[in-house]
């Protein structure tokens, strides 16, 4: 069986709010443990409607309580937004709280817009640039190797590091240092198969990692019949044109007449954009499953559940686990 684990947007649906939100993925983290998934992760996004995980490590306290025996992590926390020394003592700290669970992928987007990027005062452009460095001095901060600089907590703990990429860069930087490499194709499909390529034949072994770990993401709906499936799947559909028409918004209901108020050229676009996505009934999402499984050759696979309602969002986190521990 693959391991399968959880990225959990912790999405604010239309008509919700965020303390139901967060309440949301207090039960996704729990569900997640006890369906069997292997890790359960949190993104971090700012200033947008539809997603609760700004506080990352905060959130992850308390999936952290919520549960026994789950890896938890970030997926990912965006370097450039934080000085390394306060991502040390805030991973440190949930190592202290919950000891060989925590997993601190990393990326350099902001995650936000430029204003956004600016009010959280790191000058984004300097520190994109010295992400690689970063990244090293996070890492000698969570080390036992003490320096000038102590992270209390966080020192000694040795959190596992994960790069996270849409692109090839983070796949030549995990390679390079020798870390787990977690690719987003789960919205970025473009260069899935020629990252993966270049993170396995440039791969370094490290201290953390003999050999190389790869992890791809994909979108899942699981409906009674593929037609409710594309139902549900609407909703992420919506979400995507949002954001290509600079929209705000709150995550979606999922709209049956989602084709009637959107062009032909963005209903493409967002069809490239989810192009590795799950979308069915079970026997459909299985046959998927193992088609991405063939192509990608991946070591894991997280998902992410796109769905509005809560209810059908713990079903598809079920029937997944379910579907992925029949594989033959």
């Amino acid at each position: 069986m693959i391991p399968i684990s959880l990225l959990d947007l912790a999405p604010i649906g239309e008509s919700q709010s965020v303390r139901q939100a967060i309440a949301n993925s207090r039960k996704l983290a729990e569900a997640a443990e006890n369906a069997g998934y292997k890790r359960y992760w949190l993104a971090e996004h700012h200033g947008m409607r539809a997603i609760a995980s700004s506080a990352t490590a905060v959130m992850l306290a308390q999936a952290g309580m919520a549960t026994q025996s789950i890896r938890i992590g970030s997926g990912g926390i965006m370097l450039p937004n934080h000085a390394p020394l306060m991502v040390a003592e805030q991973f440190g700290t949930l190592a202290e709280m919950f000891p060989d669970r925590v997993d601190l992928g990393l990326g350099r987007a902001p995650g936000t817009d430029p204003k956004t990027s600016h009010a959280l005062r790191r000058p984004t452009m300097d520190v994109v640039e010295g992400y690689p460095d970063d990244v090293q001095l996070l890492k000698s901060y969570l080390s036992d190797n003490a320096s000038d600089v102590l992270a209390i907590p966080g020192s000694g703990t040795k959190v596992p590091l994960w790069l996270l990429g849409s692109s090839l860069y983070s796949a030549q930087l995990s390679a390079e240092f020798g870390l787990p490499y977690a690719y987003a194709s789960h919205f970025a499909p473009d260069f899935l198969t020629q990252a993966l390529n270049i993170y396995r034949n440039q791969f370094k072994p490290s201290e953390q990692l003999d050999s190389p770990y790869a992890m791809a993401g994909v979108a899942v709906v699981i409906g009674q019949t593929n037609e409710q499936a594309q139902y549900l799947f609407s909703s992420a559909k919506q979400q995507f044109l949002n954001l290509r028409r600079g929209l705000n918004e709150a995550f979606p209901k999922p709209d049956a007449s989602l084709a009637e108020h959107a062009s032909n050229t963005e209903l493409m676009m967002v069809d490239r954009t989810l192009h590795y996505s799950l979308v069915g009934d079970k026997a459909t999402v299985a046959h998927q499953l193992k088609q991405f499984i063939r192509l990608s050759e991946v070591d894991e696979i997280m998902i992410t559940i796109p769905i509005y309602d809560m209810d059908k969002r713990l079903n598809v986190l079920n029937e997944f686990a379910d579907i992925a521990a029949h594989l033959d």
